[in-house]
């Protein structure tokens, strides 16, 4: 046996005794439970779950995206104008913030692992809610792209720092419906965001001498920090220090993460380095990375949205009103597919499909300038891309469940190199190639078909190690190359 074999086998029987000792009397005691016990105290544990955590992350990550993707409605104002913006100094507008987004991802996250998330994340909200607020007071372009760079550098911690904490609470099963409420919040920003804007512009824009697009970000940067505050003193930690669980829900609830994948949440069990050691080390942290990067360069279109709508003849309030319908169709369609895949245990086929249409939305898009045609697609795109984006979420948390800080790591990196589409993707749409944006449509009808490609690649490789496993629990031996998190007997990788 190779020098590698024999490593993973020492720590699976470490692990294994680890577990034994330290965590044996917790799991039998609930493991010989009945499963009409089990259901009870599921349904109570996540009513309670439920209400504590979701509204609140619903609600932040809906103001996180509103703060971030509101210069698409600025821009319908006099945005441009009053800054002296021409050419791409939008593109680069919209693709600074990532610069800043991706410097502060990685470390944000693992520093989450040891800061208390409820305070942590309430504190990174509160700043990045002032600088929003503070775009107001820009008097110049390179004024904006200094303020928008450290908007994002201050909102880095938030999507991949609630999408980690959400795993920490929910099983495998569970987490791909649960991110879903949670990703809403970006749907439901652009659709807020869209009538929010309607009514600035329309009703504020002039008003104590102030133009609407400085009003739009003065009042939407003011709501978050007041949200903040709410956040870090309401938004639940880990379910083992958490006050408004009893000690046995506190207990199930981490006896259901045992039972899910082998072991509970320690945030002291790996030091960092060692996260980012397990994370590299497996082999498929570089196809989620892809499929996450290509997912997100899919949906590029979002930052431009009001604009591409535009082409459809309306004025500029009319233009924002009626992107609402689509965000709230894409809200819609998402809480479905997200629950059908949670159900069925599935991410790829789900992925795959809703990235066909996606594929369909671009191409009609840039196909056809029928007025009835573009609008239909312009439901499709968001409906296909963002919808799947939820269920790749899910994915990646799903696919490296423990310990926790690789866990953070994994989803962390993969955010991080993920989001670098954004700061390239936002020049697949340039003025100068409107009111078709045929560049703009083919290349994202291009990429969605690449993202069902990757996801069906990484369904075949799951399936792979799914009979690996079978092989190690009927052979007791672990073959070279195993993942040593999948030691937990009857554990499989989701498809």
């Amino acid at each position: 046996m190779d020098k590698s074999g024999a490593e993973q086998i020492e720590y699976r029987d470490t692990s294994r005794k680890a577990l034994d000792s330290d965590q044996d009397v917790l799991y039998q005691a609930y493991a010989s439970k009945s499963p009409e016990w089990h259901q009870k105290m599921t349904r109570t544990l996540l009513r309670k779950v439920d209400s504590h955590l979701l509204p609140f992350l619903v609600l932040m990550y809906l103001l996180n995206f509103l703060d971030r993707n509101n210069l698409s409605q600025a821009r319908l104002g006099s945005l441009e104008k009053d800054l002296g913006m021409k050419g791409t100094d939008y593109n680069l507008a919209t693709s600074i913030l990532f610069v800043g987004y991706l410097l502060m991802q990685l470390p944000s996250n693992l520093l989450l692992t040891r800061i208390r998330p409820s305070r942590f994340l309430g504190v990174a909200m509160a700043i990045w809610g002032i600088i929003s607020a503070c775009q107001a007071a820009t008097q110049s372009f390179a004024g904006l792209v200094v303020s928008r760079f450290f908007l994002g550098f201050v909102e880095a911690p938030f999507f991949p720092g609630a999408v980690m904490l959400m795993s920490s609470w929910y099983t495998r099963q569970e987490l791909s419906h649960r991110i879903a409420w949670f990703y809403s919040g970006s749907s439901l920003a652009n659709a807020f965001g869209g009538l929010i804007g309607a009514g600035v512009l329309g009703n504020l824009d002039g008003a104590h001498g102030i133009a609407g697009w400085r009003w739009l970000f003065i009042i939407e940067g003011c709501i978050t920090v007041g949200v903040s505050v709410l956040a870090a003193i309401f938004l639940p930690n880990y379910p083992a220090t958490t006050s408004w669980l009893d000690d046995q829900e506190r207990a199930y609830a981490q006896w259901r993460l045992i039972h899910d994948a082998g072991e509970a949440d320690d945030a002291t069990s790996s030091s960092i380095k060692e996260a980012l050691a397990m994370v590299f080390a497996d082999k498929r942290i570089y196809l989620f990375i892809l499929l996450q990067h290509t997912s997100l360069l899919s949906q590029n279109f979002q930052y431009f949205f009001p604009t591409i709508v535009k082409t459809l003849g309306y004025g500029n309030i009319e233009t924002l009103l009626i992107t609402a319908p689509v965000w709230i169709a894409t809200f819609l369609v998402s809480l479905v597919v997200t629950y059908t895949s949670g159900k069925t245990n599935d991410r790829s086929l789900h992925i795959i499909c809703l990235m066909l249409v996606s594929v369909v939305g671009g191409i009609i898009c840039t196909a056809t300038t029928n007025t009835g045609a573009k609008f239909f697609a312009m439901f499709l795109m968001p409906m296909g891309a963002v919808s799947a984006y939820q269920i790749i979420i899910a994915w990646v948390a799903n696919s490296f469940p423990r310990p926790l800080v690789k866990r953070s790591a994994a989803i962390a990196i993969a955010n991080m190199l993920g989001n670098t589409a954004s700061i390239y993707g936002s020049y697949m749409w340039p003025s100068s190639s409107g009111p078709r944006y045929i560049p703009g449509g083919s290349a994202t009808a291009a990429i969605a078909l690449l993202v069902a490609l990757i996801a069906l690649v990484i369904r075949l490789v799951h399936q792979k190690m799914n009979q690996r496993l079978e092989a190690v629990e009927s052979s007791e031996d672990v073959p070279p190359g195993d993942n040593l998190e999948s030691r937990a007997v009857g554990f499989r990788y989701i498809l």
